[in-house]
Parts: C-alpha cells; structure tokens; sequence
C-alpha cells in the first residue's frame, strides 16, 4: 500500500505511436472528442484484434482494466498526459480506456501501460487480487537498506492500507484498515465494541508495505505506539472532513475514528543494484 506521490514525472505530448499510425488528419482536441470511431491508431487496430483469452483475462469484467489504470495513475500522481508520454500511446486514448467499460486494450498497449506505471499486466486485468504478494523469486545481489524516520512517513504517505496489530484475551490478532494520515498521525474509523476498538489505550504495531513483483523489490514501515480514541466533536469533525475515504468495509456504524500516538517508526527497504 503505498505512498502515491513521489516521482519527477515526464511532461510533454509526443508524436507517438497513437499519433502516427492515424488514417485521418485531426486535432488533439478533435482526436480524443471522437476517440475511438473518427481515428483508427496503432493502438486502436490492436484492441480491434481477438485477444487471446487467459485466466486473468476471463476474469476480468468490462471496466475493471480501465479502473485499475486510473486507480493506478493516481496512486502515483501521474496525469494522463505523463502517462501516455511514458508508454507511447496518446492521452486521448488512456482517457477512452480509463472512461469506457466496454474498452478492450489489446496485449502491445497494456505492457507499455504497465510498466509506465510500475505494475504487471496481470495485476491491471485483477489476476493477482486473489493472491499473496510476493510469490516472485529474489533477485540476485538485494540488499536490506534501513530508512530513516523522513523516508518512513513519505512512505506512509497521505493514506492507504495497513495492518494493525493488538493483543487481545484471545491472543495477538493484525487486522487490515484503510487509514488516513492526518496531522501526522495515522488515524482510521472503526465500529465501537469492535475488536479494533478494544486496542483502545493499549499498545499496538502498524505496519504498512508494498512489494514490487517484476523487480523482486518492496518496503516495509513499522510505527509502533498507542491507540487513543478521538473523542472531541471538532477534531472528529475535521477528520471526517479530511479523511482520503470511508472505511472500505462499509457501514455507518464506523464512526469511531482511532489514532495512533507514535512513540517510534522504522522501515527497511530490499533495493536491487
């Protein structure tokens, strides 16, 4: 789960392959208005072709590619234009694909796209949803690097998914919420009398991670502090206000927002050579 927002990203609206392989002559603006009908690309020809059908494929249901990619763009701050200009497509066929849930892109486009955006194509058709991150082998030479408590909170970033561990009379349990990252602090909603909400005034662990599977490469982020319930009108108020989304379980019921006072935060990053 990761920190969404730290790249120098590549402006600029080259003349690409979307561009080139066009049969008629148009605007920009006029090319992405009437995309796909009144210009046929490289890219368009491709996902006109039958595709070859695999698992992940199958799986996935009309729109949920053109989801993913926009979800994945926006984690890492990129613009359509960014985007396009990193796979060699054009902005205004990334904006057909994010907004169209008939859209097929055909195999070519969506190796560009993936790795433009740091992913696989397997985890953009949602063929690893169902799996456990890390199923990739090492790679040779990594090496375990600590991180320091700056790098630690960019990491953490503005929100995301982490897990949080407390003991309970049943022994120790982590469980997974979606959190925000407000005043500095981690803080998340959940269901009063819950299993969460019990970590109240005791000591919990919070951990955050992401692993890149194509570069065997990934991060880890521990904070370790107590859970306070936030029990001020105001504050609960702002933090409605400023949380990234509800709780991703749903329920109106969760309206017992926790932070986590941090008393210390480390991390360790794998970097490969």
């Amino acid at each position: 789960m990761s920190g969404q927002t730290r790249s120098d990203m590549l402006g600029g609206t080259p003349q690409d392959e979307g561009t080139r392989g066009a049969t008629s002559v148009a605007t920009a603006d006029t090319r992405e208005a009437a995309w796909p009908t009144s210009v046929v690309t490289a890219d368009t020809r491709e996902a006109s072709r039958p595709t070859v059908r695999t698992a992940a494929s199958a799986a996935a249901a009309p729109g949920d590619i053109g989801r993913r990619l926009a979800a994945r763009r926006e984690e890492l701050g990129l613009t359509r234009e960014d985007t396009a200009a990193r796979a060699g497509t054009a902005a205004g066929y990334l904006r057909y694909l994010e907004e169209r849930s008939t859209a097929r892109p055909g195999t070519s486009v969506l190796i560009r796209l993936a790795g433009a955006l740091g992913t696989s194509v397997a985890a953009l058709y949602g063929g690893e949803s169902g799996l456990p991150p890390g199923l990739g082998q090492a790679a040779g030479h990594a090496e375990l690097i600590e991180l320091g408590p700056e790098d630690c909170l960019e990491r953490l970033s503005t929100h995301g998914v982490g897990r949080l561990a407390t003991d309970t009379p049943g022994g120790l349990v982590i469980l997974p919420v979606n959190y925000s990252v407000i005043d500095g602090a981690i803080a998340f909603r959940t269901t009063p009398g819950s299993t969460i909400a019990a970590a109240v005034g005791s000591n919990v662990a919070f951990q955050v991670d992401h692993a890149d599977e194509a570069l065997s490469q990934g991060w880890s982020v521990l904070v370790q502090g107590s859970a306070r319930a936030v029990t001020d009108p105001d504050v609960r108020r702002r933090f409605d206000a400023l949380a990234y989304s509800r709780p991703w379980a749903g329920g109106e019921a969760r309206d017992l927002w926790v932070r986590v006072e941090q008393d210390r935060i480390s991390g360790r990053r794998i970097a490969v050579p």
